[in-house]
């Protein structure tokens, strides 16, 4: 089989310069709150099972507890997501290759903790950082920004918000690899459509949503 490459982005498109920069939207308290009061509990409550994953990655392989990449936040702002290592690789940079479907950089605990998004779990100090929020769409490796921004009109329209650990685009299918640029367009599209509708009780239902799709799909986060 053949391995999957990297995404590279050679001669950008036309389409970039039209896109307008991403505008900062005013920082909403109550969504603030929210974050904060909720990513509170959840660190608390969940630290047990933070502390028991990373004992089991420590066991499963080779390799740091926890992964850092670059992604892009609000209004283009470069951030450190933190997430558990599922991968032989802790690739960063220039080239970054999406994970696809068994994939074999993909360690055996990770593959579960990929399907569970028990890996997304420390993305909560991102979101009490203020990096992140609860809910908004999914930020994507700065390399895989540089691609489809220069392939996807309306793709930075997702940067006039937080970007968050779960989102519209989640709860509707939208998660996982996207191996056809007709996947991330429709990723994009319901991005900008919550963009396009925030509010606190939009994320409330997205949040109750999010439990019941991450058990009824087989799809990495």
């Amino acid at each position: 089989m053949t391995a999957p490459q990297p995404l590279r982005v050679t001669e950008p498109a036309p389409a970039v310069a039209a896109v307008p920069a991403p505008r900062a939207h005013p920082r909403l308290t109550a969504k603030r709150l929210l974050d904060l009061g909720l990513g509170v509990a959840l660190t608390l409550a969940s630290l047990p099972l933070l502390a028991l994953i990373a004992l089991m990655i420590r066991l499963d392989s080779r390799g740091p507890v926890l992964f850092r990449q670059q992604r892009i936040g609000l209004a283009g702002q470069p951030f450190q997501i933190v997430k558990f290592r599922t991968m032989h690789v802790l690739e960063d940079g220039a080239d970054v290759v999406q994970a696809t479907a068994r994939d074999p950089r993909v360690t055996r605990l990770g593959r579960l903790l990929r399907l569970s998004c028990l890996d997304e779990l420390p993305q909560l100090l991102n979101v009490l950082s203020g990096e992140m929020s609860l809910v908004g769409p999914r930020p994507h490796a700065a390399a895989h920004d540089d691609f489809y921004s220069a392939r996807i009109p309306n793709y930075l329209y997702r940067q006039n918000v937080r970007p968050g650990i779960t989102g519209w685009a989640q709860v509707n299918g939208a998660r996982g690899a996207t191996p056809l640029l007709s996947d991330m367009q429709a990723r994009v599209d319901l991005d900008a459509w919550y963009v396009d509708h925030a509010s606190l009780a939009l994320d409330l239902r997205i949040l109750a949503r999010t439990p019941w799709e991450v058990v009824s799909r087989r799809k990495a986060c």
